[in-house]
């Protein structure tokens, strides 16, 4: 893959869909409908300006501040499914990288963008809302085929970030867990048991996603 960029930032805050009394398309509130933004933008420990989610036991939080997903992962979609309004921030994502992807990407990561340092926390899950909010019906289940996800970063260090930023690679402890064996860990952990008792020892997960892994396990009678 080509040196990594920063291609497109998107924030956008969230919002009711749906009409009421309409079993087609029932209300619903979400965050996941983001917009691209140009010049730089100011980034904290929670949150790009602009942004924000709706349901923060689920996204956000110091945590899962940016949701980061991979340019090139488009064209593949475009390529599949070439009915769908496909376009940057589609995914939800706040940040659009080239260069990065779930194999790549590997659990306790750290990139600098400018001043910016972000650190991995986990594997972005989709819901069914990127499905709604995308018109695909089986999109959750493509996604977990795929392995094209997306991922979520913390901030190490705040500052601002602007499309175009080159992504350096400034740590990384963690070479044995790339995003996409995380994937195959929580898809089916019964399959994966030895590493997902290693993968809640490591550090850099986030409190939420080794809850996750916990119950899963529990789920089928590892203690």
């Amino acid at each position: 893959m080509t040196h990594p960029r920063l291609v497109s930032i998107q924030v956008g805050m969230p919002r009711s869909m749906g009409t009421e009394g309409d079993r087609r398309d029932p209300p619903w509130f979400s965050g996941i409908f983001k917009h691209p933004v140009t010049g730089p933008v100011r980034l904290t420990r929670e949150n790009l300006d602009g942004d924000g989610q709706a349901e923060r036991r689920f996204h956000g939080g110091l945590d899962k501040a940016l949701l980061a997903y991979c340019f090139d992962h488009y064209a593949r979609w475009e390529a599949e499914l070439p009915g769908v309004s496909w376009h940057l921030g589609g995914f939800g994502e706040n940040l659009t990288v080239s260069g990065l992807d779930e194999a790549g990407v590997c659990l306790g990561d750290r990139y600098g963008l400018g001043s910016v340092v972000l650190e991995v926390s986990e594997p972005r899950r989709p819901c069914s809302k990127l499905a709604r909010r995308l018109g695909v019906p089986d999109l959750v289940a493509r996604v977990h085929r795929t392995d094209r996800s997306g991922w979520y970063l913390r901030v190490v260090q705040e500052g601002r970030l602007e499309a175009g930023m080159p992504v350096t690679l400034l740590d990384r402890p963690h070479p044995e867990w790339p995003i996409t064996r995380i994937h195959a860990i929580l898809n089916r952990p019964s399959d994966h048991r030895d590493a997902a008792r290693a993968l809640v020892e490591v550090p850099e997960l986030s409190p939420s996603c080794r809850d996750g892994v916990l119950a899963k396990l529990s789920a089928v009678g590892e203690p």
